[in-house]
């Protein structure tokens, strides 16, 4: 590991202006630094291939002549884009997205005050959800594997005989592989493999992402010398504040402290217990079957020798809980040690019991057949039943968290991060079941799985039948609120279209240009929809995965033959759902996989895939460690050092920070990693930013209406341009008194109505884009670096901000 860069210097308070830098920030889907900058020919100023800062060839100095610029800043352009999207085989990373969604359900916690013991509370149990869709992976891997194929299939004639590719494995030819141990045994190579897999991407990019060393070395700011959110917990009131001002600044939010973006030791202790959870899993499918034949027949193999494997795997498991819930993120230090033993120990021991599960297997037993399914069923309804049992609990901590804070923008009342976790739970339930179903279907040829009519083999556990039967249960509710939107959104684009027209009068009206910009506005309002969409979809999913458990567990059938016997009506009803479930579900699966190979080929598919990833993968893995990797652990601390290295050079420099759209969440969020002194050199200019619409309200904890009064303090002076056709930026709603005038809009879009002398052509309607080609913007960024010069330090405020302190995430 490299050592750690020295502290930056300390940047002294100028007397007068000097050279202004302008650094652009891109948004999601990237962008080259040619267009960034608007000229063909650019340098490299820092950086690698994956992360730099740009300028224009004739820029490469132009700090040492400002006589150049007249008023004009120096524009460096800083890229990320290939820190997430810049990879083809990146768009394989859909596989992953129910990990990414839990990871994310984990910084979605409401506002806590003093709250330490609830926030932990919280973020042990979006572990265990986390956990429990790792162990879901496993499982339906082992079902594929060992059940569907050298259980089911390998021990039924029919099936055999069909694919030739498993005559080895066959039982008629009596080979050395027949035998039912043999068969799991070597069929668990596969789940083992897939766990391996996951571990190695995970170690790659924590060596590339999680790796990376922050700014300084210092553990804490000097404007909090005493770590007084750290001493009591996450979102706490400063302990000196006593109901009168403080005499220093306020305490740094979460995102501002020194290991907020230093996730390394947390990721390695998940991963090490996550890869063990995995080997663990395929260990049990192996040596549970053995030992259950054992229990029940005399052979050859002493019944304590899979007494004593099932022992140590229960031992592991429990260790594997203990290293999840014993400890989350902590921010407040930089922690640079690693749990060796554990990293080396815990994935090394599973492995181990997992060679023994084989061996034991493999063990001779003559007398053993192979018939029906594995008994898995209880594991797939265990999985169901945990992870509905800790997104209501979850549900529960959440709702009392934001009772005892409530943030009034924050979505569904505090309840997004159990929304969230539901969803990802839904996801790993469609993508496993849809593997099983579609892998039953392709080896039992014309018949259909558990109908017990022209069927070779008795086909996945009921309950992914079960869970595949709601799904179109499940799209017809959605239909109601989709149809809702819909009407809604044409009242509000009729009603919009005087509106428009007044704003450009005194033009002549055109009644389709009016349409148009008025649909747009109406369509770009539904963002703000989107919170109560995902709660009725994860309550729906909810209510609806109750209903398939229950199901599967009273009649222990497949909905299709639960049904026989309840009339025509339901009985088709059962069967159209059963099919029609299992149809979508694999479709789902098809899609995600076609998804992925599309975009290794096509570059501009993978452009737009890899903005899935520029929105979900801001946050550091704290949840789930095979989730894709947090590309802000980078691009944060980049941007923070540019910053502090440029002002401590040019103490007489201005330095405007200019971000779009995501790249405004990184501008903020850098710009709370800088010295206190630094911070009030800086001017913040953010366009399209979705601060306060998606993550003040989504990840109120960390960007809600405390954290972005504190960034407004902070920093020497702030604008946010945004666009009412915009879908994704808007304001940012300071909470101030007065007003301290950071929005500026909604801006016009398009520029011009109709045709005019000026602009003699239709004018597009921009929405999210080319914010630049307003006048608004160079008019944002001159009143910016006029209020940066000449520049008078501020004097220190006495501000506590609200709800955004904490040293722990949970």
């Amino acid at each position: 590991m490299a050592p750690a860069a020295p502290p930056p210097p300390a940047t002294p308070s100028p007397e007068h202006t000097g050279s202004a830098l302008e650094l652009l920030v891109h948004g999601v889907g990237g962008a080259t630094p040619q267009e960034m900058l608007g000229d063909p020919r650019t340098v490299r100023v820092t950086g690698d291939t994956t992360a730099a800062v740009y300028r224009r060839t004739e820029d490469a100095h132009g700090e040492k002549h400002p006589e150049r610029y007249g008023n004009e800043p120096v524009a460096e352009a800083y890229c990320w884009s290939g820190l997430t999207s810049g990879n083809g085989s990146r768009a394989l990373w859909l596989l992953l997205l129910p990990f990414m969604v839990v990871n994310l359900a984990h910084w979605m916690r409401p506002t806590a005050t003093g709250r330490t013991r609830a926030v932990r509370l919280y973020g042990v149990l979006v572990r265990l959800v986390a956990l429990s869709l790792t162990v879901l992976l496993t499982a339906a891997a082992c079902e594929v594997a060992l059940d569907l194929l050298a259980w089911q299939c390998a021990g039924a004639d029919a099936c055999a005989e069909r694919r030739s590719w498993l005559g080895f494995l066959s039982e008629r030819q009596g080979g050395w592989w027949s035998q039912p141990g043999r068969r799991l045994a070597l069929a668990a190579l596969v789940p083992t493999a897939l766990v391996g897999l996951l571990w190695y991407l995970s170690n790659r990019t924590w060596s590339a992402y999680e790796s990376q060393r922050p700014l300084d070395g210092k553990d804490f700011d000097e404007d909090d010398p005493f770590g007084a959110a750290a001493a009591h917990g996450p979102d706490a009131p400063d302990p000196d504040a006593g109901g009168s001002p403080r005499k220093a600044a306020p305490v740094r939010p979460a995102l501002g402290r020194p290991g907020f973006w230093y996730g390394r030791r947390l990721v390695a202790r998940l991963r090490a217990a996550h890869t063990a959870a995995g080997f663990l899993t395929v260990a049990a499918a192996v040596a549970g079957a053995a030992a259950r034949h054992d229990r029940g027949a005399e052979g050859p193999v002493p019944r304590i020798i899979g007494a004593a494997v099932e022992g140590g795997i229960v031992l592991c498991a429990l260790v594997v809980l203990w290293v999840v819930c014993r400890r989350g993120r902590s921010e407040r230090t930089r922690d640079t040690r690693l749990d060796g033993a554990l990293i080396s120990c815990l994935p090394g021991s599973a492995l181990a019991l997992l060679a023994l599960a084989v061996l034991y297997a493999s063990w001779s037993r003559p007398d053993w057949q192979s018939s029906g399914a594995l008994p898995g069923e209880a594991t797939f309804r265990f999985l169901a039943l945990g992870q509905g049992v800790l997104v209501v609990a979850l549900a529960v901590v959440a709702r009392g968290l934001y009772r005892r804070t409530p943030e009034p923008h924050t979505v569904l009342y505090g309840l997004g991060g159990p929304a969230v976790a539901m969803l990802a739970c839904a996801l790993g339930g469609v993508m496993t079941g849809g593997v099983a179903q579609r892998v039953a279907d392709w080896l039992d040829g014309p018949g259909t799985p558990g109908m017990g009519r022209e069927a070779d083999i008795a086909g996945p556990p009921v309950l992914l039948s079960w869970q595949a039967s709601v799904i179109p249960v499940l799209l017809l509710l959605l239909l109601v609120p989709v149809l809702v939107l819909v009407v809604r959104t044409a009242r509000t684009a009729r009603r919009l279209g005087p509106i428009v027209e007044a704003e450009y009068a005194p033009e002549e009206p055109d009644e389709g240009r009016t349409r148009r910009i008025a649909r747009i506005r109406a369509t770009a309002a539904l963002t703000d929809s989107a919170p109560w969409i995902v709660g009725v979809v994860s309550a729906a999913t909810l209510l609806l995965g109750a209903g398939a458990i229950a199901g599967s567990w009273y009649s222990d059938q497949v909905p299709g033959r639960a049904a026989d016997g309840s009339g025509p009506l339901l009985e088709s009803l059962a069967d159209a759902a059963q099919s029609t479930g299992s149809w979508l579900i694999g479709f789902g699966f098809i899609l995600f996989v076609a998804g992925g190979r599309r975009a290794y080929k096509d570059a501009s598919a993978r452009r737009t895939i890899g903005i899935l990833w520029d929105v979900g993968t801001f946050w550091p893995r704290a949840a789930h460690p095979f989730a894709p990797p947090c590309y802000a652990e980078r691009a944060v601390p980049d941007l923070a050092s540019r910053m502090s290295a440029w002002t401590s050079t040019m103490p007489r420099g201005r330095l405007v920070i200019s971000g779009h759209s995501q790249g405004s969440v990184l501008a903020a969020s850098a710009v709370w990693q800088l010295p206190d002194a630094t911070r009030r050199r800086v001017a913040l200019l953010t366009y399209g930013s979705p601060l306060e619409r998606l993550y003040g309200r989504w990840f109120p904890a960390y960007f809600g209406a405390g954290a972005l009064l504190g960034l407004h303090r902070s920093v020497h002076c702030w604008r946010n341009l945004w666009r009412a056709t915009d879908p994704i930026g808007g304001p940012v709603r300071i909470d101030a008194d007065p007003d301290p005038g950071v929005d500026r809009g909604p801006l016009k879009d398009p520029l011009a109505y109709g045709r005019t002398t000026r602009l003699p052509l239709p004018e597009p309607i921009l929405g999210h884009s080319d914010y630049q080609a307003d006048p608004a913007f160079a008019d944002a960024r001159a009143d910016l670096l006029a209020e940066l010069g000449p520049l008078v330090p501020r004097q220190t405020e006495a501000r506590t901000q609200k709800g955004t302190s904490g040293r722990s995430s949970g």
